[in-house]
């Protein structure tokens, strides 16, 4: 069985954000925890496929989570859920390990969509977030040209700014999914 960790410290957010998970994965088994404290005596208890992560936590920051899964449970996804689309908290995220940022204020059916797409491989990104990301990117190409792109590389990174999909960006550009795949892994690597 598939197993989720849930940490959020606001309850009705977390049985949303529960609720949501089930919704796209079906069968999993979800573990809620509202503090870094609760989460990290989980990850002692369970082996965890997903961990939803929120950053502002009472006794801490869900970042710190992020480091210690991707230490020691490197298999685990980790995607934060939050309200912060800021790139002080992205960046920091997404460096600590985080494969997905996902902004809790989007409607439901764009969240759901985001973590349905994680069984087809398509990275959990909110479109502001890959917008944030195109962005800093470019300014850090102009600044220092030593990190590239591949104009095709570029043009999958707009294509996940705008919220489509590795299946709709792979017809978009007439390549397959798994070339479309190999893009955004690629993509990821060179910005780190």
């Amino acid at each position: 069985m598939q197993t989720a960790l849930l940490l959020e410290d606001h309850e009705i957010t977390r049985q949303w954000l529960s609720k949501m998970i089930t919704e796209a994965f079906g069968d999993i088994d979800v573990v809620c925890a509202s503090t870094l404290e609760a989460g990290r005596l989980a990850l002692k208890e369970n082996h965890f496929n997903l961990a939803l992560i929120d950053i502002s936590l009472p006794d801490g920051n869900g970042i710190d989570l992020i480091r210690e899964i991707t230490r020691h449970s490197p298999e685990t996804y980790c995607v934060v859920a939050t309200i912060y689309d800021d790139d002080d908290h992205l960046f920091s995220a997404l460096q600590a390990g985080a494969q997905g940022y996902l902004v809790k204020e989007q409607a439901k059916e764009q969240l759901l969509a985001r973590l349905k797409g994680i069984l087809n491989g398509d990275p959990p990104l909110s479109p502001a977030i890959a917008r944030r990301v195109l962005r800093h990117f470019r300014a850090r190409q102009e600044a220092s040209p030593s990190v590239s792109l591949s104009e095709r590389e570029t043009e999958v990174l707009t294509l996940i700014a705008k919220g489509y999909s590795r299946g709709e960006i792979a017809d978009l550009l007439g390549i397959t999914k798994n070339t479309a795949a190999a893009y955004i892994k690629n993509t990821y690597q060179k910005l780190n």
